[in-house]
Formats: structure tokens, C-alpha cells, sequence
């Protein structure tokens, strides 16, 4: 399960000041998959991959630390009415989340998506968004 983890460096006990998905790896023996940070001096946003079934424990043990947590199912979402299936977002995506089927329709592989937004950029009709 994908999760999209927000903290601050505002003040001494905020979480941006520790080593926050160390201590939960540490802690809880699950193993975490960093798929993107973007941080700086001030503030940080992180996707993680974590196993379904751990999950819920890493949430929770996150939260606790001060962290904001948002579960990030289907991460990008298709508009099929709005979809002509061109492609353009298949030649741009860095993970391989879009693939054409048999009939050459567009097919969306979310679980793969690091929500990095190339594809809704390269989209000339709007078809994709972000969800969350």
C-alpha cells in the first residue's frame, strides 16, 4: 500500500527533525520502500510502499510520531470518456504504469505510480488526474 507521509521542521519536537521512517522500520520490523521525497529545510513530503498487511501499524506508529499520513489508493485516475487512448502518457512515465491492451486500449497499472505527474501534464485531453 502506497502512503503519502507530510511533515514540518517548525520547531525542536517536530517530525521533520528525526529520522521518523527509520524508527518505524526499526521498530516494527517492516520494511519500507521509499519511492519518492521531495524535502527541503522547512517541510517534506514522502511516498512509501509498505506491505498490505503492515500497513495499518506503520500508520498508526507514524501518526504517533507527528507525521499527517494519507493512504494513496489508485493513485492516478483514468476518464475513459475523456481518454482517446494516444499514448502520450505511456511515453513519459518514468514506471511503466500505462499499457495498451489487445484492442488498443489504454490500461492503468496505479499500483506501480510514484504520483510524480508527467502523465497528467502529457495527457492532451485531461483524461488522468491525481487522486488521493
Amino acid at each position: 500500500m502506497k502512503l503519502l507521509l507530510v511533515f514540518t521542521r517548525r520547531g525542536q519536537n517536530d517530525p521533520g527533525r528525526e529520522p521518523v521512517i527509520a524508527r518505524v522500520v526499526k521498530e516494527t520490523g517492516v520494511l519500507i520502500n521509499v519511492e519518492k521525497a521531495n524535502i527541503d529545510s522547512m517541510a517534506g513530503e514522502v511516498l512509501i510502499d509498505v506491505p498490505d498487511e503492515d500497513a495499518d501499524l506503520v500508520r498508526r506508529r507514524l501518526a504517533e510520531m507527528g507525521v499527517a499520513v494519507r493512504v494513496m489508493e489508485n493513485a492516478i485516475a483514468l476518464d475513459e470518456a475523456e481518454c482517446i487512448d494516444c499514448g502520450a502518457c505511456i511515453s513519459v512515465c518514468p514506471q511503466g504504469v500505462f499499457s495498451f491492451d489487445e484492442e488498443w486500449r489504454l490500461r492503468v497499472n496505479s499500483e506501480r505510480c510514484v504520483l510524480c505527474g508527467k502523465c497528467i501534464r502529457a495527457c492532451p485531453h485531461s483524461a488522468l488526474s491525481q487522486q488521493g
